[in-house]
């Protein structure tokens, strides 16, 4: 036996596959039904083909240096100091290379967030080496601003050189004003505060970066991917000029200013987004006058990708974000536990949150490739597409006259509104699933734990002088949870929830598949679904429906069946008293014979589930 190359040459044994060949398989499996079938859109209207040859010519995107990892930020967000440096300790000690220290009033605080007074910050960074070589970002708002001049002042007090830190301050109160839809101050007025607070922390010696332009506005209030692109750019644009105006030169200026996205569970989306912001903000320095050098990126994963129901798969959903945002080219990530929804996340779920990322860096060596995305005809499509539409974007505004004439003139918002509605069709269809929430619910799960906390409370913040339309974060799942909640609200106060009998007709072969799909529909409104071994006769399926106790009922069976059976059957429940009938599929053409019989509605795969569960619910109400 040989070991020569030539035995394992196995594809030389094979014809050359070619496009062409393809087409014929697929044609075959399509039977006549369009090709377009197989492109999808992303919610930019982004075509994405089936197959893509590579890319030729293709050069790695320029991010993180060759074979580094990137920062395991961890977030810190205890509203008790105390508990927060305890936090901080454990987590650093366990993995963790750099916190994000999200304080109260942050975009991204959810509900949470640190105390942002003096006192506070001296106990949350207590024990803490800064100048050891850990990545410190600080999610700030303009309500908690003095934290960012706080940590500042520690810095000084302890004697630690800031040179030798790496903190990335966070000033972004053009985010905040997005998100809330208003301002106190005009533009004019708030660059002068902002630029104050750069040049103070670059002349006590502190690298920067300084401005964050934080993407994940847009993608929390439901936006785009280049909606995500185009704000970043446009509020990073105006913090550069903002800097550069304040008599900082141009070349120094560059470095003051870093990015953040969302990262979510949609891998090449993700991927695709974080090389073109990288591509994009490169365009802008080349355009500026100035030599490229890598932007800083740092990657928070998706709230509102989290669900409250099923917390557990947030875990498999935060792996994926993870895995592309870093394979993306992300500088720094921060995990958000799987229970942020629910509450403040316990250990478990921290730690959950860190590992998910020292599994992908120290096991699955990730960040030993750069940018390996590269040449791969799909990513380098899409990465191209979403270029060329985001700057298009990012030019209105600035033909608007900049972010936040952009803003006040509601020029991006409508754009937002009009992506987050669409996102809700889908989500309502159950075209988007959510598994666990809109798919696979489970009504007996136990409550995931959460740690108990009382939210720092601050003072509100100016007058609202300048309004627009804002741009408030949403969770995707929040419309189906509603049910849940009403369901479990119901357990507790009368010992049971709303149900609806499963009219199971004929053998398991003929019910099973529908049955199943009707079960996941009305539970996952949180509506208890009543399953059987399937009925022969009327007589026992109506006798079987009065024991049940349940109010409505829903036919589930084949189409053959339901040609024999389903309008005796039909007849039957409501001669039983069933104050509403479903069918599980589509009625067609039997549609008016059904309705004759007495069945009221039909649930089937497309349909607007989230409509027919509350209309459900409010005839069980």
């Amino acid at each position: 036996m040989t070991s020569t190359t030539e035995d394992l040459a196995l594809a030389a044994d094979f014809a050359p596959a070619t496009y062409d060949d393809w087409r014929k398989l697929v044609d075959g499996v399509l039977k006549g039904a369009p090709f377009e079938k197989l492109v999808g859109k992303t919610y930019d209207g982004i075509r994405i083909d089936p197959i893509y040859p590579r890319a030729k010519g293709a050069s790695p995107v320029v991010g993180r240096a060759a074979a580094a990892p990137w920062q395991i930020m961890q977030r810190i967000d205890h509203p008790d100091a105390t508990q927060a440096n305890a936090q901080a300790l454990h987590d650093l000690e366990n993995g963790a290379t750099g916190l994000t220290l999200v304080f109260a009033g942050a975009n991204g605080a959810h509900g949470f967030g640190l105390d942002p007074s003096a006192e506070a910050v001296e106990k949350i960074l207590d024990g803490i080496f800064l100048d050891a070589g850990i990545g410190i970002e600080l999610q700030i708002g303009p309500q908690s601003r003095m934290a960012a001049i706080h940590v500042a002042e520690y810095v000084k007090r302890k004697g630690i050189p800031p040179a030798a830190c790496d903190i990335r301050f966070g000033l972004d109160p053009l985010g905040a004003g997005a998100a809330w839809g208003f301002s106190p101050y005009a533009w004019a007025d708030i660059v002068p505060a902002v630029t104050s607070a750069v040049k103070g922390l670059a002349a006590a010696g502190f690298k920067g970066p300084f401005a964050a332009a934080d993407g994940r506005v847009i993608h929390d209030a439901g936006g785009s991917e280049v909606q995500e692109l185009a704000f970043v750019l446009a509020c990073g644009l105006a913090y550069l000029r903002a800097i550069e105006q304040s008599g900082i030169a141009l070349e120094d200026a560059q470095g003051m200013v870093y990015a953040r996205l969302a990262a979510d569970a949609d891998q090449f989306l993700t991927l695709a987004k974080f090389r073109a912001l990288r591509l994009l903000w490169a365009r802008i320095e080349k355009a500026s006058g100035l030599a490229p050098k890598p932007l800083f990126i740092a990657a928070d994963t998706s709230w509102r990708m989290l669900t409250q129901r099923d917390a557990y798969v947030n875990m498999l959903r935060a792996t994926m974000a993870t895995f592309s945002a870093g394979l993306g080219g992300a500088n720094a990530i921060t995990v958000l536990p799987h229970t942020l929804a629910l509450g403040l996340p316990d250990p478990f779920a921290r730690r959950v949150a860190r590992n998910t990322q020292l599994v992908l860096l120290e096991e699955s060596n990730l960040a030993k490739v750069a940018d390996p995305a590269a040449g791969s005809g799909g990513i380098e499509a899409l990465t191209r597409e979403l270029c060329e539409a985001a700057w298009a974007l990012f030019q209105e505004t600035e033909k608007a006259g900049g972010i936040f004439a952009a803003l006040e003139q509601n020029l991006l918002q409508p754009k937002v509104a009009a992506t987050r509605k669409a996102r809700e069709a889908n989500i309502a269809k159950r075209r988007d699933v959510l598994t666990g929430a809109s798919e696979f619910p489970n009504l007996r799960e136990a409550d995931a734990p959460v740690l108990p906390a009382k939210p720092i409370e601050l003072a509100p913040y100016g007058k609202a002088k300048f309004k627009f339309d804002p741009l408030p974060p949403m969770r995707l799942a929040a419309p189906f949870e509603a049910l849940r909640d009403k369901s479990d609200a119901m357990l507790k106060k009368s010992g049971a929830r709303p149900k609806v009998f499963l009219a199971n007709l004929g053998t398991a072969a003929d019910f099973t598949a529908r049955a199943t799909f009707a079960k996941s529909f009305f539970e996952t409104g949180g509506i208890e679904a009543i399953d059987n071994e399937g009925f022969s006769d009327a007589g026992t399926l109506a006798a079987a429906f009065k024991a049940s106790g349940a109010g409505v009922a829903c036919l589930c069976s084949s189409d053959k069946v339901y040609a024999a059976q389903a309008e005796a059957a039909a007849r039957a429940l409501q001669g039983a008293g069933a104050r509403h009938i479903y069918l599980a599929g589509r009625p067609g053409e039997q549609e008016p014979a059904f309705r004759a019989a007495g069945v009221n509605d039909f649930v089937f795969a497309g349909g607007d589930a989230l409509a027919a569960l509350q209309e459900a619910w409010r005839r069980m109400e």
